[in-house]
């Protein structure tokens, strides 16, 4: 089986970050393995690429034209692929050497069209006191009870997915509507594609523990101003992916349930049996961050055209 990892970036400021995303993948214990670089329109972050990695064996470059977003340059990379599985790794994040080995293993030994595993932060500061970690997933890690090894989710987090090829393209990649452009970011981009993976195959994503990324999280990510502004926008695009599958049950409402009828109160005996600041500061994080999510919901029920507005909100 053979498997292509496509890797995606756009701005010089990431290259160094980009730089150890490669390398990660160059340093796998699988073979065989492809490895695609996508440039979203960026001549000189392309020709770096271009004297670093494009004369190495099994390596493909591409570089579009404009600024297309990573939903157009993921599909992108996956059309240049020839792996038999496309695998999509994130330009600030670093692979076990056996992430691509575990994935492959769980193909192997299931009827799988799509695997997903753990993101781990690696923080490049220290943790701010007030993060708690069930927001992990609001900077793309995987936070306490997402799911259990193998089981079956709608989707895993954008640094470690992978899908069969051929399926991915049959249901038509990645949707424009949503992920980074630029400095724009309507969220949640592996959700679509896996929703209509699952309404042409009947599958949704397995989850496998054995499969590891770790993702680095720069100082703004640890910006508490920076939080609420990225949770605003994750419940504006909860409202985009309304609109574009409106009849898809979300996992909201079970997120909440376990946040409040099982973290909070977890939290909240703590605070009691061990009071400490950050304890305080986690409980007051958790329900600003909710409030926001559900303050840009509201502002995506609210705004016109927000389909037309594109990945411009």
């Amino acid at each position: 089986m053979q498997v292509s990892v496509v890797v995606c970036t756009y701005a010089m400021e990431r290259y160094d970050a980009f730089t150890e995303t490669v390398e990660s993948v160059l340093d796998q214990t699988y073979e065989p393995l492809e490895i695609v670089l996508v440039v979203d329109g960026n001549p000189e972050v392309y020709e770096r690429v271009q004297e670093d990695f494009c004369g190495r064996q099994n390596v493909v470059c591409h570089n579009n034209d404009e600024n297309r977003g990573i939903s157009y340059s993921r599909t992108k990379g996956a059309e240049l692929a020839s792996g038999d599985v496309v695998a999509m790794i994130d330009d600030d994040a670093v692979a076990r050497e056996d992430w691509i080995e575990s994935l492959v293993e769980v193909y192997e030994e299931t009827d799988a069209v799509a695997v997903g595993g753990d993101v781990r932060p690696d923080w490049q500061t220290d943790r701010p006191a007030f993060f708690p970690e069930e927001f992990y997933w609001l900077v793309g890690c995987v936070e306490p009870g997402f799911a259990e090894d193998g089981e079956e989710v709608r989707n895993t987090y954008g640094s470690n997915i992978s899908f069969r090829r051929d399926v991915f393209l049959e249901a038509g990649g990645y949707d424009t509507h949503t992920g980074r452009r630029g400095d724009k970011h309507v969220q949640a981009h592996e959700a679509p594609v896996c929703i209509r993976i699952r309404e042409l195959t009947g599958q949704g994503v397995i989850y496998t523990d054995d499969a590891v990324v770790e993702h680095k999280l720069f100082d703004y990510r640890g910006e508490f101003t920076w939080l609420v502004a990225r949770s605003f926008w994750q419940g504006y695009s909860k409202r985009v992916m309304e609109l574009l599958y409106p009849d898809e049950d979300g996992d909201e409402t079970a997120y909440l349930r376990f946040l409040f009828l099982d973290r909070l109160p977890r939290r909240l005996k703590g605070l009691v049996a061990k009071p400490s600041v950050a304890a305080v500061l986690q409980i007051l994080a958790i329900l600003v961050f909710t409030g926001a999510v559900g303050l840009g919901y509201l502002y995506g029920l609210a705004k016109p055209n927000v389909l037309e507005a594109g990945n411009d909100p």
